[in-house]
């Protein structure tokens, strides 16, 4: 009830109701970056080996949260992009809980996949953890950058704002998530070659994603009639409803 209630509380501000602007496309991409979000932690459960770069599965999906939180961020502002963070966060840690709540019920007597299922989806309460902290760190400092660069810049140099905030926010994402989730189980040289891996593909989607992003971004500022300028913006990523901004 009390995840529930969460919920409940941040979706009016994801769908503003009549006394705020209406949005065509906000919903549509905050479904996609909840959708993004998850598929990549289920697939983070295969470690895979990409040409000379060694990461989890989820790494191939994941940078495309970062170019639509940077989306977000870019046309609807830091608070409408706060929201839609949180939102992330509750489903991450409600499919998280229900995938080790699952797991730990005893299975049918049948069904003799128990030890398959613990081994993919059986989700340590560690990388849970590590997860939801480097998701919530990395998010929020890769939209908090973006919005302060938007104002330092005058709304200019797009490409400069976009990669910035990524680089800051992808080490901080990949640099907890790998430390807290497997330092003592995998040894001292892995890791860092995970964090490197990781970090370098990560910000290279980034990159060739540019025109891409550029593309979207000034598409959506035309259908939506919106530019977003945080001055006066409250950054406190506990900062949720009832003001705007």
């Amino acid at each position: 009830m009390v995840f529930l209630s969460f919920v409940l509380r941040l979706s009016p501000c994801i769908t503003p109701n009549t006394s705020t602007k209406a949005f065509n496309h906000l919903d549509s991409i905050t479904v996609l970056f909840v959708t993004v979000l998850l598929i990549s932690n289920v697939a983070s459960t295969k470690i895979v080996a990409f040409g000379p770069l060694t990461f989890d599965g989820g790494t191939i999906l994941f940078p495309l949260s970062y170019i639509f939180g940077d989306i977000l961020t870019e046309v609807y502002g830091y608070a409408r992009s706060r929201k839609v963070i949180w939102l992330g966060f509750a489903a991450a840690l409600l499919m998280s809980l229900t995938f080790i709540a699952v797991g730990a019920l005893p299975p049918a007597a049948d069904w003799q996949y128990q030890t398959a299922y613990e081994q993919i989806l059986g989700l340590t309460p560690r990388i849970v953890i590590a997860s939801l902290i480097a998701y919530f760190a990395g998010e929020f400092t890769n939209s908090f950058i973006l919005a302060k660069l938007k104002l330092l810049t005058q709304g200019k140099q797009l490409w400069m704002r976009t990669i910035g905030s990524t680089l800051i926010g992808q080490l901080i994402d990949t640099g907890l998530f790998i430390l807290i989730a497997f330092t003592g189980v995998f040894p001292g040289s892995l890791l860092w070659t995970l964090i490197v891996s990781n970090y370098v593909f990560k910000c290279g989607v980034e990159v060739l994603f540019t025109p891409i992003t550029y593309w979207i971004t000034g598409w959506l500022k035309q259908q939506e009639r919106e530019d977003y300028y945080d001055a006066g913006t409250n950054f406190n990523p506990f900062h949720l409803p009832g003001a705007n901004h």
